[in-house]
């Protein structure tokens, strides 16, 4: 790994160099283990501790396969679904695997007693498969995390229908929180040059989702005017939806938790904010029971920053606790996209608004190859930006986990993989300079 990350570091290397490096017969990899899945029985969601489940372990390289790509990682970060498989909820990602190695005898690698995890990678390839034309070794990369194989015909209008559509590092094996990766060349986008390996890192599943659930044709196709409800606008995907509903001429009304998610969000432009916890806003009475004279209150409060007008797009992702607030407040005729439920995923909502108003509910998942590389471009021009708060040593991924779970984070959280220190990998230095404060947005509050 020393020849490696000397031949990344060094502005003489050719792609010659990263193809006759050796490659090493093990790497150090973030993994929870099959035999420990009971560990958390018992406990409730937020009492399990990642930092008990997630282990720094050494393990063998996987076979390369045709298609495929081997990446040196230098750096990564924690999306929610690593906090899933590390608290082994809303199920073991052991089942993925299982099916996933049932489909072929390539896949049968992924089906293992351990699984590598993580959803996002910078760094810099070192392999690639039979079949690999686009990527040599030496490229820059980063990496989304749709895994497809486009053998049925469903996948070819947008790959996200593939029927084998699987999330890399949560539904297959050999993930980005590692010194090594595994991935299909078609998950390779190039790494924006004016960032650093942990900021390049950060975007990639967030960014994506988040440009797919507002921004595409196949979510709610946000344009110029738009009044949009963004719920967790500081956080990990909201903070790239509001970059996204400002950069595109829409009006983001912006829903935060505490003034310092405020502030954050003012820093990124927005004018319309909504405190929930300030402003008290309770749309349960209790377990079973919502309260929609809370729905009204919200709607009025919306309508005060909007000139009097409803909710065109509301970009959900809590699921149970705000979704009957949600389908409340849309305009007639308006869309409410969901890409998650985070705080519970059975919803409940008055389906009357739904119906005889006229209102969407859109379903969205991550995003297909050219969401996730239009997305990526946009953060290489400097329109959007990365919303890394805090960085951890590989060794530390477990807390890293831990504080996203216990959502004591702001915006990502990213980790050092093979990069030994931060700031690394910056290649267009002017560029940077003039996007630095936007940079380091998240890192100054």
């Amino acid at each position: 790994m020393k020849d490696i990350l000397a031949a990344i570091q060094s502005p003489d290397s050719t792609p010659a160099d990263f193809a006759n490096l050796p490659l090493p017969e093990s790497y150090r990899a973030i993994t929870v283990h099959k035999d420990e899945t009971e560990m958390f029985a018992g406990l409730e969601t937020r009492d399990k501790d990642p930092r008990k489940s997630l282990h720094l372990d050494e393990v063998p390289l996987p076979e390369l396969g045709p298609g495929e790509a081997l990446v040196a990682v230098m750096a990564s970060s924690v999306n929610y679904n690593s906090v899933w498989t590390s608290i082994f909820e809303p199920l073991s990602t052991f089942g993925f695997l299982e099916r996933y190695g049932r489909t072929n005898d390539l896949a049968k690698r992924h089906d293992l007693p351990y699984h590598i995890i993580g959803s996002d990678l910078a760094g810099v390839v070192l392999r690639t498969g039979p079949g690999v034309n686009a990527w040599r070794p030496g490229d820059e990369v980063v990496a989304h995390c749709l895994s497809v194989e486009l053998e049925s015909s469903d996948g070819h209008n947008d790959t996200m229908l593939d029927p084998e559509q699987r999330i890399w590092g949560f539904e297959t094996n050999f993930g980005g929180l590692a010194e090594i990766a595994l991935v299909k060349s078609n998950q390779l986008m190039p790494k924006p040059d004016h960032l650093s390996w942990e900021e390049a890192a950060a975007p990639g599943l967030v960014n994506s989702t988040a440009y797919r659930q507002l921004v595409s044709r196949n979510g709610a196709a946000m344009k110029q005017g738009d009044n949009v409800l963004i719920w967790g606008a500081s956080g990990g995907l909201g903070s790239y939806a509001t970059q996204f509903a400002l950069a595109g001429g829409a009006h983001p009304i912006c829903v935060v938790s505490s003034p310092q998610k405020a502030e954050i969000c003012r820093s990124m432009g927005a004018e319309s904010i909504i405190d929930r916890n300030a402003e008290g806003y309770r749309f349960w009475k209790d377990e079973q029971t919502q309260d929609p004279r809370e729905w009204k209150r919200f709607g009025k409060r919306i309508r005060e920053l909007t000139g009097g007008e409803d909710i065109d797009i509301v970009f959900e992702h809590p699921g149970r606790e705000t979704f009957g607030a949600s389908v409340f407040v849309t305009r007639k005729g308006g869309t409410i996209t969901t890409c998650a439920s985070t705080s519970g995923y059975m919803h409940e909502y008055d389906n009357r608004y739904l119906w005889m108003s006229l209102k969407r509910i859109i379903g969205s998942h991550f995003a297909n190859y050219r969401e996730a590389w239009e997305a990526n471009r946009l953060i290489a021009k400097g329109k959007i930006h990365p919303t890394l708060s805090k960085v951890y040593a590989l060794e530390e991924t477990g807390q890293a986990a831990h504080d996203v779970h216990r959502n004591a984070h702001q915006g990502k959280v990213g980790v050092l993989c093979l990069a030994p220190e931060e700031g690394l990998g910056v290649r267009d230095q002017e560029m940077r300079a003039r996007h630095l404060d936007a940079i380091n947005r998240f890192r100054n509050v």
